[in-house]
């Protein structure tokens, strides 16, 4: 089963903090962007990594050729199209930018949307960008024309709630409101989660996954206890599983790349997943692992796993 993110990488200031350096990667089959990304850093407003780092909020870039990007002969030697760069902030202190790279040929269904609110100019939540594979024709012209206030619909959740929201079946219920057209197109389950940046504006990452092609393999959602003494699986999905009902999992700051993330506050990548503890140990069909930290005011809020 292919996913909708092919690659996945993380750049951290360099101890001057006029850099952004290579922290870690997963690039799968893609060696091309393995081998040259790992002897690569970034100036503010330089590459992708660079230009989250600069406007301080996700961007999106459609298309390598042509364009800022700094690695387009071995992206696209190796199949990659497109880059999503998510900047994480601790205050107005930048920790690190994650990168995730899709691909598009006739299979590629679903999306990654960054939705944006200027509460000087709306009480609204608008698309501000977006990469949606093939339902690019029907459900992007839909999400542009599409708003939310706080609580409502999937960005609006993640916006109130500061958290991680998952959506199980964004075909039942009221919570996606856009359920008709991500039937049509094959779009069946999203999560999404708030994006701690400098100044008021408010950001969520919403990850809509398709039957054939999901956002990854298994996604689960980690929160600390109210004690603070352990991260709980909060929920999840497995396409080999399904829904993620026992929610007794635990696991203690510091052990694996998820307690890491934790202990941190920075994304973890591994693809040693035979030494990774947690319910998803010794499952088939998983070869790598992105942890992403979700933070707000300085605060450890979340941690949501990726399973490549």
């Amino acid at each position: 089963m292919n996913t909708f993110i092919k690659a996945a990488e993380f750049w951290l200031p360099s101890a001057d903090r006029s850099l952004l350096e290579y922290g870690g990667g997963l690039y799968g089959p893609s060696s091309r962007m393995a081998r040259i990304s790992r002897e690569m850093c970034f100036g503010r407003g330089e590459g992708l990594p660079g230009r989250a780092w600069d406007s301080g909020a996700p961007v999106v870039l459609h298309a390598f050729e042509g364009s800022y990007f700094k690695r387009t002969e071995a992206a696209k030697a190796d199949g990659l199209t497109c880059g999503i760069a998510l900047p994480i902030f601790l205050g107005d202190y930048l920790s690190s930018v994650v990168v995730l790279f899709c691909g598009d040929d006739e299979a590629h269904a679903g999306a990654i949307e960054v939705w944006h609110n200027d509460p000087q100019r709306s009480k609204d939540m608008v698309l501000a960008d977006g990469h949606y594979g093939r339902t690019a024709d029907t459900f992007e012209y839909i999400s542009r024309r599409t708003s939310f206030r706080v609580g409502t619909g999937l960005p609006g959740l993640a916006w109130e709630q500061r958290a991680p929201v998952f959506l199980p079946d964004l075909g039942r219920g009221a919570g996606f409101l856009r359920s008709d057209s991500a039937v049509k197109v094959g779009i069946n389950r999203g999560f999404a989660l708030p994006c701690a940046t400098p100044g008021r504006d408010q950001y969520v990452l919403a990850f809509l996954s398709a039957l054939d092609t999901p956002i990854a393999r298994r996604v689960e959602i980690w929160r600390p206890h109210a004690e603070g003494s352990a991260l709980q699986l909060q929920a999840g999905f497995c396409e080999a599983t399904g829904l993620l009902t026992d929610r007794s999992d635990t696991l203690q700051r510091g052990q694996g790349s998820i307690g890491r993330c934790w202990l941190s506050g920075l994304p973890g990548m591994s693809t040693e997943l035979a030494s990774e503890p947690g319910p998803a140990a010794g499952l088939t069909g998983l070869r790598a692992l992105a942890v992403l930290p979700v933070l707000e005011g300085g605060r450890f809020v979340a941690a949501v796993a990726l399973y490549l």
